[in-house]
């Protein structure tokens, strides 16, 4: 029986799990919240809180996905498990990364060649966690991911209460994905692994984020959300770090290597699918 083991089991590992468990496979998911283990199992996914003992599931897992966010030392799991994980050898290990390892390239396309330019604390930390599972010398791929949205995680609350905010920063523009597509990418790994590949998981249609809203607005039939100059808006540190890198990023990678056709090209078929299905 294929079993899954998910370290720091979120969003994406959630939508990867629900079409594993429909063919079969069982999906073990790890958390650090006792809050969350009723319903990861009511989800179908066998909990296990973390941190603890890896050794007795990873005896049993046959393929392992980690998304857990990094730390200034790298990835949480290989600093506490990296002896138990090697020795497991599971067949397939899948790295959640992120195109923030990029940088900024003031709008030109990157793609797999790109090298790494991180700029960002989370950015550097993507970068060490990427390289210490490379080297581990286990069948690992890594996949970075373009902004990720889907149901729950679209801009249509946000359109509708009226809270929206286009910031408006001339020539920004960025790279998104649907978690469907997050899902169908690391299915497609699986079937065809390529130990030590990189892929880039994004749409075919890097756009400004104020064109986001605007066509999320008209969806909705309501009006556009105002705008706000950059250097006018009240921002996160970290969402004002995002608009500080600026590129398109390529995916002809996963289509060409792994056949991959995304169900969702653009944020123009994602938005449609989510408001059809309700979000």
């Amino acid at each position: 029986m294929p079993t899954l083991l998910s370290l720091g089991h979120g969003y994406t590992a959630d939508h990867l799990a629900r079409r594993l468990l429909a063919q079969g496979w069982t999906v073990i998911g790890t958390t650090r919240d006792p809050a969350r283990l009723a319903g990861l199992e009511t989800a179908g996914v066998e909990p296990f809180l973390w941190p603890g003992d890896l050794t007795p599931v990873l005896a049993r897992a046959s393929h392992v996905l980690a998304s857990a966010a990094p730390q200034d030392a790298g990835d949480p799991f290989l600093a506490q498990a990296r002896a138990t994980l090697q020795a497991a050898r599971p067949a397939w290990v899948g790295y959640l990364s992120t195109t923030a390892v990029y940088g900024d390239h003031g709008g030109a396309w990157v793609d797999e060649d790109t090298p790494v330019s991180p700029q960002s604390a989370r950015a550097v930390q993507r970068v060490l966690a990427e390289r210490q599972w490379l080297a581990t010398g286990l069948p690992v791929h890594v996949f970075r991911l373009a902004g990720i949205y889907g149901p729950g995680r679209g801009p249509f609350r946000k359109v509708r209460d009226g809270t929206a905010r286009c910031i408006l920063k001339p020539g920004q523009v960025f790279s998104r994905i649907h978690v469907a597509d997050i899902a169908e990418t690391l299915l497609a790994s699986i079937a065809r692994p390529a130990p030590g590949r990189i892929y880039n998981v994004c749409d075919d249609d890097p756009a400004p984020p104020e064109d986001v809203l605007a066509h999320a607005a008209r969806l909705l039939g309501l009006p556009e959300p105002p705008g706000i100059p950059y250097d006018q808006a009240d921002m996160t540190p970290m969402a004002r770090s995002f608009y500080a890198e600026n590129k398109r990023v390529r995916n002809h990678r996963l289509r060409q290597e792994l056949g991959v056709r995304l169900t969702y090209p653009s944020y123009r078929a994602g938005l449609a699918a989510l408001l059809a299905a309700g979000d």
